[in-house]
């Protein structure tokens, strides 16, 4: 039989044992809701991530998840680990990058929201590994929840998200638009459709963000108008919502998506503009040089 503590009965020795790295696996794991995705986004294989996992969960004393043949879902002690996790990995996060400075490395982190498969993304990152040989450069990646990636809280240097989102105090570069589309189940009667109208989802429950989101970036994901639905942080939470109780949202066309889901185009839907963000009146050369590569490789 399983143990089954509550999160208030996690021993304290427990909660500061724990290194970093692992952690960030199971961050990875709980944000992906599935080994396989979060596997590939850490860029490693899935046995040593599986491993990692099961051994935080008996270090914790607890099970963090709850398996099943088509993924994972977050147990009582594994959401509230996920919190905590969350905030440890970006007070670590803020350590790096002041110990770094005072050393006098050059280094820059890059705070990135959106689809790390994204061509664009993989032309910038050799490009700037050739302009840049040898800068240390770091990168965060974040949730739906912050579409700075974490500049505002001083976690990132420079951040590649999407627009748009509250601008204050900030400098923004414009590298691409993308058409956007509705995220469906794929037995789903509008999922034959060639495409729709916002007005046509006024009845269905979207996926939305949770409460001090960014009110501009909210109101963008949610057609413009307020919404009912669950609330998401991850990608994979979306389209779980979408899997699970029929949840529309949003999505950039021209991302792969499982067979189980359709992205219908949005007719009356602005584009949805990939754009690089950093502090206002930031003259960090590592930082210009960031948006110059970036530009070019976007161009393509």
């Amino acid at each position: 039989m399983s143990k089954t503590r509550s999160a208030e009965s996690i021993p304290r020795e427990y909660r500061y044992s724990v290194e970093l790295r692992t952690l960030s696996y199971f961050v990875a794991v709980a944000e992906e809701l599935h080994f396989g995705r979060a596997a590939t986004r850490l860029h490693m294989s899935q046995p040593p991530l599986s491993r990692a996992v099961k051994q935080l969960e008996a270090e914790v004393g607890a099970l963090l998840f709850a398996r099943s043949p088509t993924g994972v879902t977050l147990t009582p002690v594994g959401a509230v680990l996920l919190g905590e996790a969350r905030a440890l990995l970006d007070h670590a996060d803020r350590v790096r990058v002041r110990v770094s400075a005072a050393a006098g490395v050059a280094t820059i982190t890059v705070g990135i929201l959106g689809d790390g498969g994204d061509p664009g993304v993989a032309r910038l990152a050799a490009a700037y590994r050739r302009s840049h040989p040898g800068v240390d450069v770091r990168i965060r990646d974040t949730d739906l929840t912050d579409p700075t990636c974490g500049l505002r809280a001083g976690l990132v240097d420079v951040a590649l998200t999407r627009a748009p989102f509250d601008e204050t105090a900030l400098t923004v570069r414009a590298l691409r638009s993308d058409p956007v589309g509705v995220v469906l189940r794929a037995d789903d009667p509008l999922a034959r459709r060639d495409g729709l109208r916002l007005a046509e989802l006024r009845d269905r429950r979207w996926f939305t963000f949770p409460q001090g989101t960014d009110p501009v970036w909210q109101s963008y994901w949610n057609g413009g108008s307020p919404r009912e639905g669950p609330v998401v942080r991850a990608v994979q939470e979306c389209l779980q919502a979408v899997l699970w109780s029929g949840t529309v949202g949003l999505a950039p066309l021209g991302h792969d998506l499982p067979a189980e889901f359709t992205v219908v185009p949005l007719i009356d839907m602005a584009p949805s503009q990939v754009v690089a963000v950093c502090n206002a009146g930031d003259t960090n050369p590592l930082i210009r040089s960031f948006f110059e590569t970036a530009t070019v490789a976007y161009r393509h």
